[in-house]
């Protein structure tokens, strides 16, 4: 992009203001005609900021491409968010963050208020005063959705932050000074991200506009910005690294710049940070579109109505406010991601590095699919059904892009991170939950296409049903979720038709047997048809070096959510089934000194801060025993999340730990991603109400809930007995009523007879 074009948009600003308030406005009038319960009094953004929850700390509204918070001074896995509750020192204020993840990236365009000598470096932990950072108390933090503030002592500057979907606000409330600064650092990032090319320039005396180009995790990130102050700039410098750099336009990895004026008492200084992934000219854009005024209390109070719109799609009532905290955070953590990854006309820049204009869908990105394809996306479907058409078609148009769906794709990066193409199933459960915002034969050939690949043991997959473990890393891990992928392509295809790709697929779906050795009863790494791998322990893992991720055997043979009946023959029927996933939950052994840091939230082997195990509690439900999974289920709900910041035991992982909790305290799971059902659990309000599609209502009663009560005794739907232990999708959206009586001890008759099991494959 050129000077002389974002000169001449900025022409136009005054006419732009004028019509996005008008627009605004009748927004405004039309969100104030439908009065709604300020749900976010419940929300407390530090559950989850310690331990190992990695979740983002800050200003954003739902799935925006903004995530601005701070960012401390730390390195390190548990600050793969940029913050972690143990910290006390601030570097400053970026604008993109991940919530929950594994890995560290981002953390795009900082900006630190200064006063007194100009400081370029952030300093270190042991010298803070060679650099800019600051030291911060707890006690000077509010955080709330939307907003953040904090007191940076050092300085005695007050930082306020709120956010639209694509600018970030700030609001700076300063000491008298005549050495008052605003320092921007492209150099800083997050974890893995190392800035390559960055541009910083000054067009006026109060925009900047620039890019910053970094790699990391995502290994080629293209981000655009332009910032505008409401103060003049008295002064502007800037650096390379700590170079000094003249004129007012610089290039560099290492690009910074420090925008100097005087300040009175209080006096509040504003920025506004608009963010593009195409050009500074659409970055703006956004601004004036989003953000024509400088009101900030307006912004703030617009983010709190924007998460109270989505919060309000859940309604649950309960006396125990500890519950509705830890629920409505959950909840609220769902939505951080995935993010808008794209501007207000449509603009956005694919995989391809192409640059796709006008868009007819939100493209998102930060998809963390082998975590959420088992629990959040399926809640997206309850209650998120458009957005649940933007990820699918933003995946339609990644595939068109790089010839492939996601596996984990950032800011339009693929980084196949983790085994198995997650991207299936959660395409698949759109495609059979009758979601028609795209184009479902594009979306089959897409399924298709992505699991006939000879990429990541698939060629092992076409040619011989499993992949030899002396072939590939995580085999029976990769494995496990390509049999999970395939027979969810099967239920497309049989959708459309397609019964020859349906018995192909139907066939592949059973793969996982291949890895399951009938002599122990565990599934295990296979050299060739005749020999396993030896030595076999199913305690022990090694990180990224043995036949699973993030796992041992222990776990990993209960990973077959699509066909638990499969399962269950294997074992040798339903008994030997039973009596081993009970052994999983008391059993104790030695993991190994190279575990990975994903396996905690231990109840025996079972692990419920990491993924692959989220949906094993449900499985005693395909054998007639519910009340088991009550058990298990109220166990975890009531001890394995809490209210406080170390309050989740495994990675957020991009929303699916709280999509767990927010399903199974309703009452229900997605036990199998993919088959259109909810197997019961144990439900923990008095009352629900989901607004589900077209905006119809349904209303869960629960009588006699308890804490003693946790068992369910029976239930009708739309005043019909209803026996069987799962609920189906398309009864769920019509809207009615469910009604749940709870006892406290196990029912002899719900949920007990055979025909009223969960089932792989409801009718």
């Amino acid at each position: 992009m050129t000077c002389s074009s974002l000169k001449v948009t900025l022409w136009c600003i005054c006419l732009g203001m004028i019509v996005a308030c008008k627009s605004a406005h009748v927004k405004n009038s039309s969100a104030s005609s439908a009065e709604q319960n300020d749900l976010t009094t419940y929300v407390d953004p530090y559950i989850g900021t310690g331990f190992h929850g990695h979740v983002f700390l800050g200003a954003n509204v739902p799935f925006g491409a903004v995530q601005l918070g701070p960012t401390q001074i730390s390195e390190g896995w548990d600050w793969c968010s940029g913050y972690h509750y143990s910290d006390s020192v601030i570097i400053g204020f970026a604008h993109t963050h991940l919530s929950g993840t594994g890995i560290g990236d981002l953390g795009d365009v900082l900006i630190m208020p200064t006063t007194g000598n100009v400081k370029v470096t952030k300093g270190t932990p042991k010298d803070l005063n060679s650099g800019y950072s600051s030291l911060f108390s707890h006690n000077d933090e509010v955080a709330k959705p939307g907003y953040y503030s904090v007191l940076l002592k050092r300085y005695g500057i007050k930082a306020e932050l709120t956010a639209t979907e694509r600018v970030g606000f700030h609001q700076y409330t300063f000491p008298k000074s005549s050495d008052a600064h605003l320092v921007i650092d492209l150099k800083e990032g997050i974890g893995w991200d190392l800035a390559t090319v960055t541009r910083l320039e000054k067009l006026n005396d109060s925009t900047l506009i620039g890019f910053r180009n970094s790699k990391g995790w995502a290994p080629d990130q293209r981000l655009f910005f332009t910032i505008v102050f409401s103060k003049p700039i008295k002064k502007f410098d800037l650096y390379n690294d700590q170079t000094p750099v003249k004129g007012t336009m610089a290039d560099g990895n290492r690009i910074k710049g420090v925008v100097s004026f005087a300040t009175t008492e209080n006096e509040k200084v504003h920025v506004k940070v608009g963010i593009s992934p195409v050009s500074a000219d659409n970055a703006l854009a956004n601004i004036q579109t989003e953000l024509p005024h400088w009101n900030f209390t307006k912004v703030v109070n617009n983010a709190k109505a924007a998460w109270n719109k989505e919060l309000n799609k859940v309604a649950v009532q309960s006396n125990d406010t500890k519950r509705l905290k830890i629920f409505y955070t959950a909840l609220y953590h769902t939505m951080i991601a995935p993010s808008t990854f794209n501007d207000h006309n449509g603009d956005y820049r694919g995989t391809d590095k192409q640059i796709y204009r006008s868009a007819p869908f939100t493209n998102l990105t930060t998809f963390s699919l082998w975590d959420t394809y088992r629990g959040a996306n399926p809640l997206f479907t309850l209650v998120q059904p458009q957005r649940v058409n933007d990820m699918v078609n933003s995946m339609l148009a990644i595939y068109q892009q790089q010839g492939k769906l996601p596996v984990w794709h950032l800011m339009g990066n693929e980084t196949n991170t983790m085994p198995g193409n997650s991207a299936i199933p959660v395409i698949a459960d759109a495609c059979l939950k009758g979601f028609n915002g795209f184009d479902v034969n594009l979306a089959f050939e897409a399924m298709k296409a992505s699991a006939m690949l000879d990429e990541r043991g698939l060629n092992y997959v076409k040619k011989q049903g499993y992949i030899p473990a002396n072939a590939e890393l995580e085999s029976v891990s990769k494995g496990m979720e390509y049999s999970i992928d395939d027979w969810s392509i099967a239920q497309v295809a049989k959708m459309l038709g397609k019964e020859e790709d349906y018995q192909y697929f139907s066939k592949r779906g059973a793969n996982y047997k291949n890895y399951f050795d009938p002599a122990n009863r565990f599934v295990r790494g296979r050299i060739s048809d005749t020999e396993w791998r030896t030595p076999f322990s199913p305690f022990i893992t090694r990180h990224m070096k043995d036949d699973f991720a993030e796992g041992n055997s222990w776990q990993y043979t209960w990973l077959v959510p699509h066909d638990v009946e499969g399962l269950v023959q294997l074992m040798g029927g339903e008994k030997k089934f039973t009596d081993k996933l009970d052994s999983l939950f008391v059993i104790k052994g030695d993991m190994g000194n190279e575990a990975s840091n994903d396996i905690t939230g231990l109840i025996g082997l079972y692990a419920h801060g990491n993924e692959p195990s989220h949906h094993i509690t449900y499985m005693y439900a395909y054998v007639g025993q519910p009340w088991k999974t009550a058990e298990k289920v109220r166990y975890i709900l009531d001890n394995l999340y809490t209210e406080k910041p170390d309050g989740l035991s495994g990675n957020e992982d991009v929303g699916q730990m709280s999509a767990w909790y927010v399903l199974s305290s309703l009452g229900f799971y997605s036990a199998n991603p993919a088959n259109g059902a909810y197997v019961m659990g144990s439900p923990v309000f008095d009352d629900v109400r989901l607004t589900v599609r077209e905006n119809k209502t349904f209303h869960i009663q629960i009588k006699n809930n308890s804490p003693q009560n946790l068992y369910i005794q029976r239930m009708t739907l739309n005043g019909t007995s209803y026996p069987q232990s799962y609920l189906l999708h398309k009864d769920i959206i019509k809207g009615g009523e469910l009604v749940i009586e709870m006892g406290s001890k196990p029912s002899k008759t719900w949920g007990v007879a055979k025909e009223n099991w969960a089932r792989s494959l409801p009718e």
